[in-house]
């Protein structure tokens, strides 16, 4: 469907080679990533354990980066600009805080996970160890519907401003998209996953101060809080918010901000505790530092929508009645606010082409960087849960590192696919993002008591995950047709159909699971779980320890140098093992005794629940309800103060993505130069 009339600002071109160009050039980094990783750690590419777990090592800082990654969506940066454009100040509030307390949530799974099944590759493992086959089908279906709505979401709003600002062919961005993603997930797994993660989330903070302070302290349009505060004030009067205190944008007293805050916290819990991307990232991490990266993930996440909607929502307002602004001198069609278009048309009016370049290049890392995390969660599942589990149970690692590569190339076809379909039967990213929560809420809470809740039994975690369905589905479809008196997109794409729906979903599935678990309790042994994958990890283990890499080569040569007399790496077999691997095997024995003995997370444990309690309360009742409660409108001081608030936050992200994980390797990488230095010296040596 036509998401704008408006002419594209770039040319044609542009599109295909942001798309296509940038997305090999990170494929090209991914292989030379993997290269350095097979030669110079003891960590392979060619290991199941390492692709799919990155051998469960990952430093907080890194694993945070990967948090901000996986949760920046095409609608982090597109739909909290439209909730800005419809609803002032409070849409970037609530999107943000609406979103971020289940990563804090999460923090107490990840701590669960690495107490109870700390060698597990999925959830849905665990789900199989304690329920059996039938509920472990059960979740694979709700965890593959997650997957599949979020990143067929992910393709429809960043394909829709390619195409709003380029011109580009709609159907070939959503196919091209994930291309060069499929590609760099299969050369690096998931720790290499990590490190582009990590250069996509240090581009989009970049580019979002740099939007920041074009807006606020350099654009010939705004320039300055005062001014956006006056042009906000103004666009009250011209268009007042309907359900907001007089009208106003500048006031968290806003009725449906508020409602899609409560859309946004119900879909947000079942699209974080649901996806295996966040599980993964649970078990990719080092087990004394994963509720320390959930943490801060979680907080450097908010500065995303926050800072940006902040800047590009409210500008979209506040200029809407400029000549600069693409659609003057009319306002913006319901279509085009609902595909997003709201940042878009902002960066053009402020900054031109520029702009549009800046902003098209956030979106593709935004949608690039969390699809390479869907990718490779379903492919674990696909491997692990379907493959592994009912069509071969004794599957060498070789093999599941074939059937994991292929699977990224299915799901990246899937993805495509389903976007392609929402595209023609004209299902926009607003619908998508306010319905998905209501067709996966009823499996949240089961799926988080299956690693907390010893009680919990297999008839709660299914009558919950399927009562709260079809009770979502009935929520939705009753009050659409009650409050609008048709069914149709638009009516059960409206606020109050979404917000029974995903309610219903929520609730019935927490009230289920429990009440059945009661009648029927069940009194597991988290021994059981704790046993998942043993044997098969050492023999993962035994197969990288046979593979001939130069790296391995050299460590058993200094054990037995006559283990392996091969001429071409003879002038390595004299030298001790790499110091790299020295500090990697160090960590690994640190974390081994962590996992052997559980109950040294019990601290870990007590910091990610008072830590998630405090930070969701302050967050989500706290700071919004008083200014709510009391209809308070923004004074000019006070909004300059929020702008202000919005800046530091970005710059606290920025350190916290871009500069702690940078930190915390500085010992590898020093190590690492010092390995490659010697490394070429020996081989000029050897010539000579």
């Amino acid at each position: 469907m036509s998401t704008s009339t408006i002419a594209p600002v770039l040319p044609e071109g542009a599109g295909y080679g942001v798309v296509v160009g940038i997305g090999f050039f990170f494929a090209i980094v991914m292989a030379g990533i993997s290269y350095i990783q097979n030669r110079y750690t003891k960590y392979s590419t060619r290991g199941s354990e390492e692709f799919n777990t990155a051998s469960r090592s990952v430093k907080s800082g890194l694993i945070a980066a990967g948090i901000v990654s996986a949760w920046t969506w095409a609608a982090t940066l597109l739909q909290s600009s439209t909730v800005a454009y419809e609803y002032g100040i409070s849409g970037p509030f609530w999107y943000a805080a609406g979103a971020t307390v289940q990563i804090f949530m999460f923090a107490i799974l990840a701590c669960k996970v690495k107490q109870n099944a700390p060698r597990c590759h999925t959830f849905l493992e665990i789900i199989h160890r304690r329920y059996g086959t039938a509920t472990h089908l059960v979740f694979i279906f709700f965890a593959l519907l997650t997957n599949i709505l979020v990143a067929s979401q992910l393709l429809l709003g960043g394909s829709a401003v390619v195409t709003a600002l380029t011109g580009m062919n709609v159907y070939a961005a959503i196919f091209l998209i994930p291309l060069g993603v499929s590609v760099y997930v299969v050369l690096g797994g998931l720790r290499a996953t990590f490190l582009c993660d990590y250069t996509h989330t240090f581009i989009v903070m970049i580019i979002i101060l740099y939007f920041m302070f074009s807006v606020y302290t350099s654009s010939d349009l705004i320039g300055s809080p005062t001014k956006m505060f006056e042009l906000l004030a103004e666009a009250s009067i011209k268009r007042p918010v309907a359900g907001n205190q007089d009208g106003s944008y500048l006031t968290l007293k806003s009725n449906y901000g508020l409602i899609f805050g409560v859309i946004q916290l119900c879909s947000g819990m079942g699209t974080v505790f649901l996806d295996q991307g966040y599980w993964q990232r649970a078990i990719a991490s080092r087990p004394t530092t994963a509720v320390k990266a959930y943490i801060l993930g979680g907080m450097a996440w908010f500065a995303i929508p926050f800072g940006f909607a902040t800047t590009l929502g409210l500008a979209a307002v506040a200029l809407t009645d400029n000549p600069a602004y693409p659609t003057y001198p009319n306002n913006m069609t319901s279509s085009q606010i609902s595909s997003g278009l709201s940042a878009p048309f902002a960066a053009v009016a402020l900054l031109g082409k520029p702009g549009a370049i800046a902003l098209l290049l956030t979106l593709f890392m935004a949608v690039t960087s969390s699809s390479s995390s869907e990718l490779i969660a379903v492919s674990s599942i696909l491997t692990f849960d379907v493959y592994k589990m009912y069509i071969k149970p004794f599957a060498t690692p070789d093999q599941l590192i074939k059937i994991a590569h292929i699977m990224i190339c299915v799901f990246g076809l899937i993805m495509a696919a389903f976007a392609c379909i929402w595209e023609a039967i004209g299902i926009d990213l607003g619908w998508l993002f306010l319905v998905m929560g209501l067709l996966i809420g009823g499996a949240v809470f089961p799926a988080a008591f299956a690693v907390t809740w010893k009680k919990q039994s297999k008839y709660g975690a299914v009558f919950g995950a399927i009562g709260g369905l079809c009770a979502g589905l009935i929520a939705w479809l009753v009050e659409a047709k009650v409050y609008y008196g048709e069914l149709s997109v638009a009516s059960t794409g409206g606020n109050y159909p979404t917000l029974a729906g995903n309610m219903a979903s929520v609730l019935t599935g927490l009230i289920l699971t429990v009440v059945v678990s009661y009648i029927k309790p069940d009194d597991f042994d988290w021994e059981i779980t704790r046993g998942i994958n043993l044997a098969t990890e050492a023999t993962d283990n035994e197969s990288m320890e046979q593979t001939p890499m130069e790296s391995s080569d050299s460590e058993k040569k200094t054990a037995d140098p006559t283990a392996n007399p091969n001429p071409t790496i003879a002038h390595r077999t004299q030298r001790p093992v790499l110091p790299t691997i020295q500090l990697e095997n160090a960590e690994a024995l640190e974390d081994q005794a962590v996992m052997e003995d559980p109950t040294r997370l019990k601290g870990a444990f007590r910091f990610a629940c008072i830590s998630a309690t405090i930070l969701t309360l302050l967050m989500d009742f706290i700071i919004p309800m008083p200014m709510f409660f009391t209809h308070y409108i923004f004074s000019k001081g006070f909004f300059v103060g929020w702008v202000v608030i919005s800046f530091l936050w970005v710059f606290f992200a920025l350190f916290t993505c871009a500069i702690l994980p940078v930190w915390e390797a500085t010992g590898f990488f020093r190590d690492l130069v010092g390995e490659v230095w010697v490394g070429k010296k020996g081989e000029v040596e050897g010539e000579e």
